[in-house]
């Protein structure tokens, strides 16, 4: 696998592909410390898991400097992203205990009824490229706290994130085997898939990708968890603040240079504000300082890979023939790297790619919007449903609003995020399962119903099937 910086081309590092046998001891290892594992006092794994924040932190711009050469991200942000991990870390080190106490249930006067949550056993992450640590780290903190061991299958373009991943674990005191990396080709997951030593698995990438990991864990009744991909609506009110609105949907478009499945990518405005939202929305954009990702001024790096400006390429100008008015960027940048421009594509048909695809970098296509209910309307004709944006003065019409919108969450005068404290995840094509929170944790564990009846009481038991 060859590390290259995108904002160069050039190849950093090439790592060996783990082969056939490499793979099998890897699973053999996780196999032989599931039990032990799971059998460890949850106090016990929420004290390592403290220590892996400190790992990060700790080492915070080493980190931060090898996920921006590894796929460009901006420096700042590199920086931020570390830090969100150590604090996914230290929020499951301190509720875990919490989220997986046993919850008791009334039944009948002399029995003792509750559920408990008991690890799956090997849970295996598909990782994409575009968050690189945190992706990964928002799967390993709950789960491997809740008593699962992980391997992860990253990208093929952040191997030395990948490995640099697995050794903060090592560094933090977690046995062997409880979080093991595997550097593989996708084409060799099908067969890890169908492996009975895997017990259970997530994916966070692409609509396609996800269809063919659920097919293939369904096949096998796994457990499986899917966050696909998005084209999140950032809906504008008539009486918004423009402003904010502006200013924060400019963030949400090109934060990581647009390259992430909860960016800000359809903008429907009504149209009693549409012209003068547009206006600031491209001075917001066109003033943007795009450059070299490791200068902490850059707000836009480079795109991850030559193939993804291309594919970028090809959607804006198929949706300028079609009819979109270019009012600012729109072509690859003439310089070294794989840079494409803060681009903002106005009034798009509805059968273009930009209102059609998911468009992935700092591409904004602004939609006209009749009144506030055409906006709701266009915000749910798409078949992804990961998140949204509601922009109002009026509090309580942007919680009626957000009620109306057919997504896994919906934020008002506030961009998506995801946060360790709530659920996250998508509906439609976006995907099934949550991540974070209490419900994510509990993605993979077994939700065990528990009946002690007290003996001599079996006269008075009700008669079940």
């Amino acid at each position: 696998m060859d590390s290259i910086n995108p904002a160069t081309g050039e190849v950093i590092e090439t790592y060996d592909d783990h082969t056939a046998d490499d793979v099998d001891s890897i699973l053999d290892e996780s196999a032989a410390v599931t039990s032990d594992w799971a059998e460890t006092p949850i106090t016990d794994r929420q004290q390592l898991l403290e220590r892996a924040a400190d790992v990060l932190r700790d080492n915070e711009d080493e980190y931060a400097e090898l996920i921006t050469h590894e796929m460009g991200k901006p420096i700042s942000e590199s920086r931020a992203e570390v830090e969100k991990c150590a604090w996914v870390c230290e929020y499951y080190a301190e509720r875990a205990g919490e989220f997986l106490a046993d919850r008791v249930i009334g039944s009948e006067p002399n029995a003792r009824t509750f559920v408990s949550y008991e690890p799956l056993g090997a849970v295996l992450a598909v990782m994409p490229w575009n968050f690189p640590f945190w992706q990964v780290f928002r799967f390993a903190a709950p789960h491997l706290t809740a008593g699962n061991v992980g391997l992860l299958k990253h990208a093929s373009n952040v191997p030395g994130c990948a490995l640099a991943i697995e050794d903060v674990f090592r560094e933090a005191g977690y046995p062997e085997g409880v979080f093991s990396t595997l550097l593989v080709d996708s084409e060799k997951m099908e067969d890890v898939i169908r492996d009975d030593r895997l017990d259970a698995l997530t994916l966070t990438g692409s609509e396609g990708a996800g269809r063919t990991v659920a097919e293939q864990a369904g096949n096998e009744l796994k457990k499986h968890v899917l966050e696909l991909g998005g084209s999140d609506p950032f809906v504008v009110c008539e009486d918004a603040d423009l402003d904010a609105a502006a200013e924060t949907g400019v963030a949400a478009r090109t934060i990581n240079s647009g390259q992430s499945c909860i960016a800000a990518k359809r903008f429907i405005v009504v149209d009693a504000v549409y012209e003068d939202f547009l206006d600031q929305f491209v001075q917001e954009m066109e003033a943007l300082e795009v450059g070299d990702p490791t200068d902490s001024d850059t707000e836009v790096g480079p795109q991850a890979r030559e193939d993804l400006v291309e594919d970028l390429h090809e959607q804006v100008e198929a949706s300028v023939d079609a009819g979109a008015d270019l009012a600012c960027g729109g072509g690859p940048m003439d310089r070294e790297g794989w840079y494409y421009p803060p681009t903002v594509l106005a009034e798009p048909p509805m059968d273009s790619p930009a209102a059609t695809e998911e468009v992935f970098g700092p591409v904004a296509a602004v939609f006209r919007a009749e009144d506030e209910a055409d906006a709701i309307e266009m915000a749910n004709d798409t078949h992804y449903g990961l998140g949204a944006s509601i922009w109002t003065a009026d509090l309580e019409r942007g919680e009626g609003l957000a009620r109306e919108i057919d997504a896994g969450c919906v934020f008002v005068n506030e961009l998506v995020k995801s946060d360790p404290r709530v659920p996250f995840g998508g509906v439609k094509a976006s995907g099934y399962g949550r991540e974070l929170g209490k419900e994510g944790i509990h993605e993979f564990v077994n939700r065990k119903t528990v009946w002690v009846q007290s003996p001599g009481d079996e006269d008075d038991a009700v008669p079940t099937e």
